[in-house]
């Protein structure tokens, strides 16, 4: 379980320290409001075990911001890019994911 440090009970975390957190998080979830690149960090779903996993990363989320996620989207998939999701509109603009060259999950937002 996470501690309000986002950090597991019986781990030595600075996190908090050096980073600020969000006024508000998800349930078992810590958001750190770092600069330029927003982060969190949460507890794995229940059922999943990290141990016997095929693709890395399960259970991160990293999101990051471009001018026209369409536009990345387009050129990601004319070079071979493997596409998880295709653009739809989010609160957060256009939206899509894929999978970056380590395999991690990666999702693209507009504006």
């Amino acid at each position: 379980m996470l501690g309000t440090d986002g950090c597991r009970a019986g781990m030595v975390c600075h996190c908090s320290e050096s980073a600020g957190r969000a006024p508000a998080s998800p349930p078992g979830a810590v958001v750190f409001t770092t600069a330029p690149i927003p982060f969190a960090v949460r507890e794995p779903l229940p059922g999943v075990d990290l141990d016997d996993v095929a693709r890395p990363g399960l259970g991160m989320s990293l999101w990051f911001r471009t001018t026209d996620a369409q536009e990345l989207h387009d050129r990601l998939a004319a070079a071979g890019v493997p596409i998880i999701s295709p653009p739809k509109d989010s609160p957060f603009g256009r939206t899509f994911t894929f999978t970056g060259p380590e395999g991690y999950t990666l999702t693209a937002h507009g504006g």
